[in-house]
């Protein structure tokens, strides 16, 4: 079989370049695959997919009203989940966040609730941090997670209108009150009556999913679950 030039030099890349697992940064990733055998295993999964009580609906508590909340991981500082999400925001992985999200939303579709979301909406990113990273790592998850549940997205409807200050050392109630009034909802009969999956990152406070999911739920009739890849604990 005669090798494409583009396989090629891909082959002789990875020989000058190997690939490393993202999790431990050590290992070489299962060909094809994101991670490492060995941090298949030893990653934080939580598996709130498969419980209708679990930490993050608890966060949200009192808060607004979900249908549901689930995260993939369990974030630390210094742990693997870390260097994963790193990878994904400051390092180009963009691959990641996309079958993360593939793999997870194919686990989505076991839970009862989240089989009725009908449109997944990522957090979005002000025009000026869009610019300057050149993606939005939650646009990345939500495509992902957009196959793996057979269910269409859209970074066309939640709209960041306020670029916020930093969230670090803020106080859950500060973090609120900066990410208040940062975004908007564009096309709004567009999700009308609709159950919608508003996915991002990682969730700290869940300051900035509540502030857009307060935002959603001034339309009329709507129903709204959460989705991120990670979930720090406090």
């Amino acid at each position: 079989m005669k090798l494409k030039p583009k396989s090629l030099w891909r082959d002789f890349f990875s020989l000058l370049y190997p690939q490393v697992c993202p999790a431990c940064k050590e290992r070489p990733p299962i060909r094809g695959d994101i991670f490492c055998i060995h941090c298949y295993y030893k990653l934080p999964y939580t598996d709130y997919h498969l419980s209708n009580d679990n930490m993050m609906l608890d966060r949200f508590w009192g808060r607004l009203e979900l249908e549901m909340a689930t995260a993939i991981f369990l974030f630390a500082k210094g742990s693997r989940t870390q260097n994963v999400i790193h990878a994904l925001k400051y390092k180009q992985k963009k691959e990641i966040g996309i079958r993360l999200g593939e793999d997870y939303g194919i686990k989505l579709k076991e839970n009862p609730i989240l089989k009725t979301v009908n449109l997944i909406l990522p957090v979005p990113l002000h025009l000026k941090k869009l610019k300057k990273r050149g993606y939005n790592q939650s646009d990345l998850f939500a495509k992902g997670l957009s196959l793996g549940m057979n269910i269409p997205w859209s970074k066309n409807h939640i709209k960041c209108i306020k670029e916020s200050s930093t969230q670090t050392r803020k106080s859950r109630l500060e973090r609120l009150e900066n990410a208040a009034n940062s975004f908007t909802i564009d096309n709004p009969n567009d999700l009308r009556g609709k159950h919608l999956l508003i996915v991002d990152d990682v969730i700290t406070s869940g300051a900035t999913l509540e502030a857009c999911g307060l935002k959603v739920l001034e339309i009329e009739n709507t129903k709204i679950s959460f989705a991120t890849i990670a979930i720090a604990n406090h």
